[in-house]
């Protein structure tokens, strides 16, 4: 993960309000492997908030 020590990792909450989808379908997304890229910080899923910006921006491309 790249995120610089000032910026704090993304919750799903954080990045459903982002990209202005349901909380049910990142889960969704991360089924099947098609989402931005999570990882499990004990039994929580956090996103890197530069990681969701650049598969945000290579989808809008």
């Amino acid at each position: 993960m790249s995120t610089t020590p000032t910026e704090r990792l993304w919750s799903v909450t954080d990045v459903s309000a982002f990209l202005g989808i349901p909380v049910g379908t990142l889960y969704q997304w991360r089924h099947r492997r098609i989402g931005p890229r999570a990882s499990r910080v004990g039994r929580h899923l956090r996103y890197d908030p530069a990681e969701v910006r650049a598969w945000f921006e290579k989808k809008a491309a």
